[in-house]
């Protein structure tokens, strides 16, 4: 069997596994027939037939190799040698493939699945006759541990739902689950489950309300990675959506501001090319049909309050229910508009190394001759996804010699690709805030904040506050324990790769030995 997910790919969507005298001829049949329906692979075993002590291979192989396996707990379930024998298959593949199990108890109470009681304690007490006690005891573990799954309860009761509505919200559970490991699996996400459900919880999905919430951080952190996997996992939740990518770039196109607000208001309202001549949404036709719908909009990578006002961002214009969601590198642009914001966090360590190992080695943890290196880019890298996913491309096949002199390199030297990310918050800046900026990744990074300002007062004329809280704001700047001003070091040597494409003998900060030996040669030369 695969010990990881990465060596073993999916084959089934779903497999299900019933007790076939009970639910065969109804509910599991039906449930089959809608999700065979709705084009979802499943293994089915039609025979359900008692086997040999161990599970058929055929069987083993299609558990293995299913993204779902769905469990329907029946009162007679735990009765059946093979049932017990594809649960505790199941959970093993929970763990080694990180499979998702997803039971449904079948007019069963699930605690009495967890707690191996009523009827299933009988079920068991007749396997310990007939059994190992080693199998009985794996077989009661996988048990115990399905009941304490979240999943589906059918009670079957006077006041429950009906069982077509059950099969009916089951399907629709299973494809949205499909459709988010696919888009997982399409953009390698690693680790965002937590800051996926941290937006949902501030969208308060099914709120008559409108909200609009901001995605904050800075670049390369994964905020248009995060809010498309919220978009794409939420969005059918809404009659229309929308998701506007890199405003900031197209609004920097003549009339491209306007551009996307025609592409916005023709993807809500379901009209193709429609065009709106004046610098304002005048027209209270589309203002009335704008409150009418309920709409999930994205605006990825705003820069200026101005491109939200343009693009109607506002509680006013869209109707009940509505969810808008903003990302942005800068604080303040958000502050002016948004009900709630969510700083984006970098990966920890754990998830930043599969990342890095599945672009360096396409696999999910470093071969055995790597980990020293790979644990050291890590650690310099601290948690951002853009970085990880470049350098581990740029590795990939290398020798160990050759990651070591890169590893020294990116002390001194930005990776292009990343250095062009994170230089998009540099270059909006005005000329003071770059030079504060560029004072502070050379020299007074660690210092304490206050000391920080009364040096560059002096400098700036009495402006310093201001360019830090811009800092801050644009996530150049953060701010460490005990008051002390901290940057990434991947935007600090972006500062020091500035500084060093000025002319030799025109720099503006000199803060190492040797660029200062470089300094004084060029000027010895000169004079």
């Amino acid at each position: 069997m695969a010990s990881s997910s990465s060596s073993c790919r999916p084959t089934y969507q779903v497999f299900l596994s019933f007790r076939g005298a009970d639910t065969r001829l109804g509910f599991t049949a039906h449930l089959l027939k809608h999700l065979k329906n709705k084009a979802i692979n499943v293994f089915f075993d039609e025979e359900k037939l008692e086997k040999g002590k161990e599970l058929e291979p055929e069987l083993s192989a299609a558990i293995a190799t299913s993204k779902i396996s769905i469990i329907v707990l029946s009162e007679d379930y735990a009765s059946s040698n093979s049932c017990l024998k594809e649960l505790s298959k199941i959970m093993e593949c929970k763990v080694t493939n990180e499979q998702l199990v997803l039971p449904i108890f079948y007019h069963v109470d699930p605690s009495d699945v967890r707690k191996i009681a009523e009827t299933f304690k009988g079920s068991f007490d007749k396997h310990q006759k007939k059994e190992p006690d080693e199998v009985i005891n794996r077989w009661k573990v996988a048990f115990t541990k399905v009941g304490s799954l979240a999943g589906w309860h059918i009670e079957g009761g006077p006041f429950d739902r009906s069982e077509p509505e059950y099969i009916e919200l089951i399907v629709q559970d299973v494809i949205k689950k499909l459709n988010r490991m696919s888009l997982y699996e399409s953009k390698g996400l690693v680790g965002i489950d937590h800051q996926m459900e941290r937006i949902k919880s501030l969208l308060c999905i099914g709120g008559e309300d409108i909200r609009i919430i901001g995605i904050w951080g800075m670049g390369g952190l994964g905020k248009t990675t995060l809010a498309e996997a919220v978009f794409n996992e939420v969005r059918d939740q809404f009659q229309s959506c929308c998701f506007l990518h890199n405003v900031r770039e197209e609004s920097e196109k003549s009339g491209g501001i306007k551009s996307l607000r025609d592409q916005l208001l023709s993807e809500v309202l379901e009209e193709k090319n429609l065009h709106i001549g004046t610098p304002t949404v005048g027209s209270t036709v589309i203002k009335d049909r704008l409150q009418q719908k309920k709409v999930l909009v994205v605006l990825d990578d705003v820069s200026d309050s101005e491109q939200l006002e343009t693009l109607v961002i506002s509680h006013d214009h869209w109707g009940s229910g509505s969810r808008i969601i903003v990302t942005s590198r800068d604080r303040q642009v958000l502050t002016n508009e948004v009900d709630s914001t969510y700083e984006i966090q970098g990966l920890n360590d754990g998830y930043s190394l599969q990342l890095f190992s599945q672009h360096a080695f396409k696999q999910n943890v470093p071969p055995t001759d790597f980990p020293n290196l790979s644990n050291r880019i890590v650690e310099y890298v601290k948690g951002v996804p853009l970085a990880l996913k470049v350098l581990g491309r740029a590795l990939y096949k290398k020798r160990a010699d050759y990651w070591q002199s890169q590893l020294n390199k990116l002390r001194e030297v930005p990776n292009k690709v990343i250095d062009t990310a994170l230089r998009i918050s540099f270059d909006g800046l005005d000329d003071d805030e770059k030079n504060i900026f560029l004072d502070i990744a050379c020299f007074f990074k660690g210092f304490d904040k206050e000391d920080v300002i009364k040096l560059l007062d002096v400098c700036y004329y009495d402006g310093a506050l201001c360019g830090i809280t811009v800092l801050e704001d644009r996530t150049l700047l953060t701010l460490a324990k005990g008051n002390k001003l901290w940057m990434h070091d991947l935007i600090q040597v972006m500062g020091w790769n500035i500084v060093r494409e000025e002319p030799i003998g025109e720099r503006s900060r000199v803060w190492a030995s040797e660029d200062g030996f470089k300094v004084l040669r060029h000027q010895r030369v000169r004079s």
